[in-house]
């Protein structure tokens, strides 16, 4: 102990005696110092050597076929067709359904372009050239103006969904379309669907469809179509009102889950018509409706149609049962849905029946105003829906006050009971629990 203050305190100076055999660091006494290891001598075998050519030593690791074998990669092997087979359904099921769209665009652009001002959503012209106008005449040129590439017509949403629009025309604010086409770009859902389908009556069966739906101006042109500044007193706007109503033909196999998941078909009772095929019927609110809308060739289109036809309905409410005040504002449309065909060439069967729907907006303007008795039965029908969504959120709102009057009440006898002593709080009790105890007993007696 002296020793060591003394060599703290300045004294003479450690011994540099070598270490002994039993220090702590005696097994790296003898070690000798590193020296890079020559890469010549470490090789298993000589090098390759090439003139001009630095030598490189012969290892395995670099030479990846000879350190493994087929065998290794037996399980890559199984997965990998697996993959590809993916990969190429993937592929071959978005370039169908985009051929089919653009199959679909090109049949119908010309209806449309016939119709409505712009189509799709470019909006763009060609010009007019005097040529055109001289050999096919102004109309026929001004259509052919118009892009038609199946691209400006149609918007791709999803692999399997296409979208289409047009505006410009009387009586039609604009007109919305959707395609839904197979799922043929995931073959597991694909297989699933058809083989669900089959076994399962509930399972829907998978099909292609393109629903269209023509929303009416109903007299709101001046709010909905932006008009140039300057004097607009002699702009003369058509009277495009007529009385609201919930008019459908549907084809039977798709009538009970039609009536189902749509609000506005519940309003309405069927009814088979003798002009119209068997395997369809009418759904409406008066059978004066009917006797106005179902017109000779409405029923030969819906027959040409044939299992393409899905259902055709003229509505002014909601699809979505409503749920408060604001949602049974009326909003009049026309609505078809059709199947899309195998073949181009399957179009023809539904075209004329296309070709009615674009046009049944001006049939609806001129000849959809029905007798007094009609009107009114139809008024009645929608007021009760109204005074029905009232009550219900009358009752809720009585509820919540109901609520928060209880959860008032609680905090007022909770702060009260906070101020009182222990013998104050067991008599607040008492009295509570034997004002409850006369409350059921006078209840129990009312009951005998």
């Amino acid at each position: 102990m002296a020793g060591v203050f003394k060599n703290v305190f300045g004294g003479a100076s450690p011994s540099l005696a070598p270490a002994k055999p039993d220090d702590d660091f005696a097994d790296f006494a003898g070690a000798p110092d590193p020296s890079p290891l020559s890469v010549a001598s470490s090789a298993p075998s000589p090098a390759v050597s090439t003139p001009g050519v630095p030598s490189v030593p012969y290892t395995k690791w670099y030479r990846v076929w000879e350190r493994t074998t087929p065998r290794d990669f037996l399980q890559e092997a199984f997965v990998l067709p697996f993959v590809i087979l993916i990969f190429a359904f993937h592929f071959w099921g978005t370039r169908k359904n985009r051929s089919k769209a653009r199959a679909w665009a090109q049949v119908h652009a010309p209806v449309l372009q016939n119709e409505f001002a712009v189509v799709g959503f470019s909006g763009i012209r060609k010009p007019i050239t005097a040529e055109a106008v001289e050999s096919e005449g102004l109309a026929q040129a001004s259509v052919k103006s118009e892009l038609i590439e199946p691209e400006t017509l149609l918007k791709e949403k999803t692999a399997q969904d296409f979208q289409s629009y047009a505006t410009g025309r009387q009586n039609v604010a604009f007109l919305d379309v959707s395609i839904k086409l197979l799922k043929r770009y995931n073959p597991i859902i694909f297989v699933m669907d058809h083989i669900l389908s089959v076994i399962f009556d509930s399972w829907p069966q998978p099909v292609e469809r393109f629903e269209a739906t023509a929303y009416a101006f109903d007299g709101r042109e001046k709010d909905l179509v932006p008009v140039p500044a300057g004097d607009t007193s002699s702009i003369k706007v058509p009277n495009s009102t007529y009385d609201g109503f919930i008019w459908a033909v549907v084809h039977k196999n798709h009538m009970r889950k039609f009536r189902q998941e749509r609000y506005d078909a519940s309003l309405t009772f069927t009814k088979d018509n003798s002009k119209l095929p068997s395997w369809v019927t009418v759904m409406s609110e008066s059978a004066e409706i009917t006797d106005h809308l179902l017109t000779p060739e409405l029923s030969k289109a819906i027959e040409q149609a044939a299992d393409a036809f899905e259902y055709l309905i003229i509505t002014d409410q909601p699809v979505d049962k409503p749920t408060k005040i604001e949602e049974t504002t009326p909003r009049k449309r026309v609505q078809i849905s059709l199947r899309v065909p195998s073949s181009p060439s399957g179009y023809s069967a539904t075209m004329p029946l296309f070709n009615l729907f674009l046009r049944l907006p001006d049939v609806l303007v001129s000849t959809a105003h029905f007798r007094p008795e009609v009107v009114r039965k139809l008024r009645n029908t929608r007021e009760e829906e109204i005074r029905r969504i009232r009550k219900a959120e009358e009752e809720e709102k009585a509820e919540e006050r109901k609520l928060a009057a209880e959860k008032l009440k609680k905090e007022e006898r909770e702060r009260a009971l906070r101020n009182m002593s222990a013998e104050e709080q067991r008599k607040f009790l008492e009295r509570e629990k034997e004002k409850e105890q006369r409350r059921l007993l006078k209840k129990n007696t009312r009951r005998a």
